[in-house]
C-alpha cells in the first residue's frame, strides 16, 4: 500500500510552498495537481514521476470529484506515493476534507500538508493586513460560491455583516452583486472599503478597490475575472500606504531568459525578486563535447602548463568533472597559475577550493589579454578548456606572443527548440516585454529557433537586453537592436539594468 499526501500548493507564488510540501513532492511517484496549483512546483518532482492534471476552471472539470478520489485510491493501492497538489490550503475551501474522507474510507494512508491560503496571502501581497489593532481584531473566511444544490444558504448574513471586522470571500467574483446586496441589507455601511485581488501573489496580480457602494461597477469597468478573492473591511484603506508587491520595478513584466536550463536559475531568481514573470526559453543546452580525448590528453600533461585560463563557469564545471573521472583532483593544478574571466567563473573555481590568480577587470578575451600584458609568454604552455565553438581572439594573440596554446573543448552549446511554439504565441500576442541574451550562442540559437525572417514582427516593441558588447554585436549581426548593453558583464548587472530600464515606464 502506498500513501497520499494532500499538499497545499500555496496561492501562486512558488516560493510560498512549504518545505514539507517540497519534500513530499520530491518523494512522489505520482503528482495529481489542480488548476490553481502553480505548474512551476512540478519541477520539484522527480523527472520520472507521473504528472496528472485534474484542474477545474469555470465549471469545466477535467475529472469529477469522485473520479479524482478514485484516482488517488488506485495509485496508492498500487504501492505508489501520491502527491495531491491543491491550490492554497487543502482544508480551506479546497475539498481536501472530502478527499481525506474518501481515502480514510478506502483504507488508504494519508497525510495533510497545510499550505498558505490565498485568503491570507493575496491581501498581504496587496498591502492589506486582515487584522490591525487600529481597525479590527476579527476576520472571517467565507465561500463566495456555495454548493448550488444546497436547499438554503449556510451564511448567516445578519450576523456576519456587522459581527466581524474583516470579511474575506473566496471564489466570489461571479456572486459579487449578491454579496454586496446581502451585506448592505444587513447593516454594513455602503462606504465600507472593498478590494478584489485576482491571481494574488503572482506576477500578474491585479487589484481593484472601491466601496460596497461602487465596487460592482469598478470590477465591471476593470473587466476583472476569476479567480479572485474579495476583502471587505476598513483595513482595505491601508493598501494605499502598505502596497509593496505591485510597486516592484519589474512587476507585471514578462521577461524571456534564454540561458540554458542549468544556468537560468540565478537570473530567473533576480528578475522574479524584482517582480517579473519569467519565461525560461533555453535557446541553448550545455552538453559534453563529442569526444573527451583532447581534454583527457591535456589532463595527462596538466603539470606542464604555466597558465590555465577558464572563460566560463561551464568550462570549470566540465573540467572538474573530467578531472575527477580521470582520478585527479585540485593538487594536479599546483604548478599552474589560474585565470578566471569574471566573478561567476572565479566563484565556480572557489567552489572547488581554487582561488584564481587573476580576474581581469573586463570580462572578455580582450580583458584577459590586457591583464596578462606584463607576463612573459615566450615558451609558456597555456591550457584553455572552453566551449567547442568560441572566439579565437585569445589563443591567437597568446600564440603571437610566443606561447604554446592548447584550446580543448570542455563542453558544447547546442540549439534547443523546446517551448519555441509557446514563446512564438506569447510574442505574437504582445505578452513579452523583454528578451535577455547572456552570450552570442544564445542570440544565434534563439534566432534560429524562432526563424529569423519572422523576428522583426515578433520582437516589435520588445526590449532586447544583452550582457555585454560582444553579445550585443552578435544581436546586431542578426538584425536585432539591443536596447540594453551592460557595462559590467555579469548576471546581477543584467538584472539591475532591466529593473532600471522599466522602473519609470508605465505598466502594460
Amino acid at each position: 500500500m502506498g500513501k497520499v499526501y494532500l499538499i497545499g500548493a500555496g496561492p501562486g507564488d512558488p516560493g510560498l510552498l512549504t518545505l514539507k510540501g517540497k519534500q513530499c513532492l520530491e518523494a512522489a511517484d505520482v503528482v495529481v495537481y489542480d488548476y490553481l496549483a502553480n505548474e512551476a512546483l512540478l519541477a520539484h518532482a522527480r523527472p520520472e514521476a507521473e504528472r496528472i492534471y485534474v484542474g477545474k476552471r469555470g465549471g469545466d472539470h477535467t475529472l469529477p470529484q469522485d473520479q479524482i478520489a478514485a484516482l488517488l485510491v488506485e495509485h496508492a493501492r498500487a504501492g505508489k506515493v501520491v502527491a495531491r497538489l491543491k491550490g492554497g490550503d487543502p482544508f480551506i475551501f479546497g475539498r481536501g476534507g472530502e478527499e481525506a474522507e474518501d481515502l480514510q474510507s478506502a483504507g488508504v494512508p494519508f497525510e495533510v500538508v497545510p499550505g498558505v491560503t490565498s485568503a491570507i496571502a493575496a491581501p498581504a501581497y496587496a498591502g492589506i493586513p486582515l487584522t490591525h489593532r487600529d481597525f479590527t481584531s476579527s476576520v472571517a473566511f467565507i465561500t463566495g460560491h456555495e454548493d448550488p444544490d444546497k436547499p438554503r444558504s449556510d451564511i448567516a448574513w445578519d450576523k456576519l455583516a456587522t459581527g466581524v471586522g474583516t470579511l474575506v470571500f473566496l471564489m466570489g467574483v461571479g456572486n459579487l452583486p449578491e454579496i454586496v446586496t446581502q451585506l448592505t441589507a444587513h447593516g454594513r455601511s455602503p462606504e465600507t472599503p472593498v478590494a478584489l485581488i485576482r491571481w494574488g501573489t503572482r506576477t500578474d496580480q491585479e487589484t481593484v478597490t472601491g466601496t460596497l457602494h461602487d465596487i460592482v461597477d469598478r470590477v465591471v469597468a476593470a473587466k476583472l475575472r476569476p479567480p479572485a478573492i474579495i476583502v471587505v473591511g476598513e483595513v482595505v484603506s491601508l493598501r494605499a500606504r502598505l502596497g509593496w508587491f505591485e510597486t516592484k520595478p519589474l512587476f507585471g513584466r514578462r521577461i524571456v531568459v534564454t540561458r540554458s536550463r542549468e544556468q537560468a536559475s540565478v537570473l530567473t531568481e533576480l528578475l522574479h525578486a524584482d517582480g517579473a514573470e519569467v519565461f525560461e526559453f533555453p535557446a541553448i543546452e550545455i552538453v559534453p563535447p563529442e569526444s573527451w580525448e583532447p581534454l583527457d590528453a591535456a589532463l595527462r600533461q596538466i603539470t606542464e602548463y604555466r597558465w590555465i585560463i577558464f572563460t566560463s563557469a561551464n568550462g570549470v564545471r566540465f573540467f572538474w568533472e573530467r578531472l575527477a573521472a580521470t582520478e585527479r583532483d585540485a593538487r594536479s593544478l599546483a604548478r599552474a597559475r589560474i585565470v578566471a574571466i569574471g566573478p561567476a567563473t572565479a566563484e565556480a573555481l572557489r567552489s572547488h577550493g581554487i582561488e584564481a590568480d587573476l580576474v581581469p577587470a573586463e570580462f572578455k578575451a580582450e580583458g584577459i589579454l590586457a591583464a596578462l600584458a606584463g607576463e612573459p609568454m615566450g615558451g609558456a604552455r597555456i591550457l584553455i578548456p572552453r566551449a567547442e565553438a568560441a572566439r579565437d581572439v585569445l589563443p591567437a594573440e597568446l600564440e603571437r606572443q610566443g606561447a604554446t596554446v592548447d584550446v580543448v573543448p570542455a563542453y558544447r552549446t547546442v540549439r534547443s527548440t523546446r517551448e519555441a511554439k509557446t514563446l512564438r504565441e506569447h510574442l505574437k500576442a504582445k505578452q513579452i516585454h523583454a528578451v535577455t541574451f547572456t552570450s552570442s550562442s544564445t542570440v544565434t540559437n534563439f534566432c534560429r529557433a524562432l526563424g529569423e525572417a519572422d523576428l522583426p514582427a515578433l520582437l516589435d516593441g520588445v526590449t532586447i537586453a544583452c550582457i555585454g558588447p560582444i553579445t550585443a554585436a552578435t544581436a546586431r549581426e542578426h538584425h536585432l537592436t539591443p536596447h540594453i548593453t551592460c557595462a559590467e558583464y555579469t548576471i546581477p548587472a543584467l538584472a539591475a539594468a532591466l529593473a532600471a530600464h522599466f522602473a519609470d515606464q508605465p505598466k502594460g
